[in-house]
């Protein structure tokens, strides 16, 4: 093994506390639905309002269903927020400063906005930093004091949408009335919780909201994936179908490396299928149980390892040109590990966590180490395959150099294609800060799954089982010129063998 795969190996190891560390703190992270719930959630200060992010998602507008008569069928296309349960509790101090016969001692208001009227929201309009109306803005008129400023949109006067919630006299908790806002109108919606009044400070908010586009409860953004998954499903299911048949047909020509392409086929399948039974499931009920979500998740990581530890060995030429990976076998399962458990860590962030709630530096510490061990991969493999193409020219064994070359060209397509789709993703994040393109942001992660069943594809073509297997699998003298090397005596024949056996095997043992 040359000196830069041990650095390699070795520097990739160093990730696996860090890897291990943020599993075990985001294993316990709570699952977050269309159904948002707030416990004792407290409110920030922005200028001179305070708020609270009540949730934001991507609805699609109601479909026309009002006919229907039944309660229950009046559900069915039909796309809302719904308010359940929503209090507001100030603190002791707060409410003992107030008059006991007063009708309003402070309010709270919900403001529920289309992401395009978001500069209707706050004294933008009035050319003021202010979110909050004071004396000044209420003696023009323009606002009412102690209240949020907003604009009504000419085009639908009802929005943006406020509801407000009085606290009586003396009392320290306050409830929203149980309410239902229609959506009529495709967009990105944002909910926010503001007050005005200082003395309200410390208020804290308890209940949820719950938010369904017409054909169910999963966001807009997330609506075509379950589609896709299905879609993948079926595609994994053909491609499974194909290799058995292959598999049994040649069974007596089967090597390990057979085992290994079946196995990951295999782990597409369940991936793809818990996939959409997890969305078909978070659609139908509005939540994504921890146990079916982390399922998914695992499968969805162990796959993702298995793929990368399948392109580097069969770059390696395990199998076609090496009997075994000699003391390398060590250093790639712990890369493979390593991988598995930052992988599973930014699995779990983004699919059981809100990554929204994190900061920008968090993020960047939970992709970091798998961009990190990503790039440990690549390198590792395109250096085997050099190494690789190298002994096989060396060789003249021309059907495995073809092969070889082949396996390279659609490799070297694919990290293209990835690093410009990388591009293109940084490009459409940083564009797009508020979702607004949320109705075709779901061809972001549907490429890397796109892109992986073609290079298994690839693999699959190139390695599927046949009555010919010497053409790739590993034979004892194919150190020996393939264009023929006439050796008339039979124990030259055999030393040669045995040298070129020695060769390999104290090259192996170097590594």
């Amino acid at each position: 093994m040359e000196r830069g795969d041990f650095r390699g190996a070795n520097a990739c190891g160093k990730g696996f506390w860090i890897g291990l560390l943020l599993f075990l703190c985001l294993i316990t992270t709570q699952v977050k639905g269309s159904i948002h719930e707030y416990r004792n959630e407290a409110f920030t200060t922005k200028s001179n309002a305070f708020f609270f992010h009540g949730g934001s998602e991507g609805l699609y507008a109601s479909k026309a269903s009002r006919h229907l008569d039944s309660s229950a069928s009046s559900q069915s296309g039909k796309s809302f927020i719904r308010f359940e349960g929503v209090t507001f509790r100030r603190t002791k101090e707060s409410a003992s400063r107030q008059e006991g016969m007063q009708t309003s001692t402070g309010v709270v208001e919900a403001i529920i906005l289309d992401v395009k009227d978001r500069e209707r929201i706050g004294g933008a309009f009035l050319k003021t930093s202010a979110i909050c109306c004071n004396h000044t803005l209420a003696e023009t008129g323009s606002c009412k004091l102690g209240e949020v400023i907003f604009q009504k949109n000419l085009e639908n006067p009802s929005w943006p949408r406020v509801i407000k919630t009085d606290f009586a006299g003396r009392h320290e908790e306050a409830k929203l009335e149980a309410d239902e806002i229609e959506i009529n109108s495709n967009g990105m919606y944002y909910l926010y919780f503001m007050f005005c009044n200082p003395e309200l400070k410390g208020t804290v908010i308890n209940g949820r909201t719950v938010w369904k586009n017409p054909n169910g409860y999963l966001p807009g953004k997330m609506t075509p994936l379950m589609t896709f998954f299905g879609i993948m499903s079926l595609a994994y299911l053909v491609l499974g179908l194909a290799w058995f048949l292959r598999f049994v047909q040649f069974w007596k020509d089967i090597i390990h490396l057979h085992y290994h392409i079946t196995a990951v086929i295999a782990l597409g399948m369940c991936e793809m299928a818990v996939w959409y039974f997890e969305y078909a499931n978070f659609n139908s009920t509005g939540l994504r149980p921890m146990g079916i979500t982390l399922w998914a998740v695992t499968f969805t990581t162990v796959k993702k390892t298995l793929s990368r530890l399948l392109l580097l060995v069969v770059s390696m030429g395990f199998g076609v040109v090496r009997p075994t990976l000699g003391g390398i076998t060590s250093k790639v399962f712990l890369l493979g590990l390593v991988y598995f458990i930052a992988s599973e860590a930014l699995e779990l962030i983004e699919h059981l966590g809100n990554i929204n709630d994190f900061s920008k530096k968090t993020k960047v510490f939970v992709v970091l180490p798998v961009v990190f061990l990503d790039s440990c991969f690549i390198l590792w493999i395109f250096s085997s395959l050099s190494k690789t193409l190298e002994k096989l020219q060396m060789r003249r064994n021309m059907a495995k150099l073809e092969l070889y070359r082949k396996f390279t060209n659609a490799l070297a397509v694919s990290v293209l294609l990835s690093i410009a789709w990388i591009g293109f993703e940084l490009y459409f994040n940083a564009t797009d800060p508020l979702s607004e393109l949320w109705q075709v942001a779901w061809v972001i992660p549907a490429f890397w799954t796109l892109l992986a069943y073609s290079l298994l594809v690839v693999i699959c073509v190139l390695w599927a089982p046949s009555h010919n297997p010497t053409r790739y699998a590993y034979s004892e003298g194919e150190d020996l010129d393939e264009e023929g090397i006439s050796l008339t005596t039979g124990d030259i024949a055999s030393k040669l063998e045995r040298n070129a056996l020695v060769e390999d095997l104290e090259e192996d043992k170097r590594e």
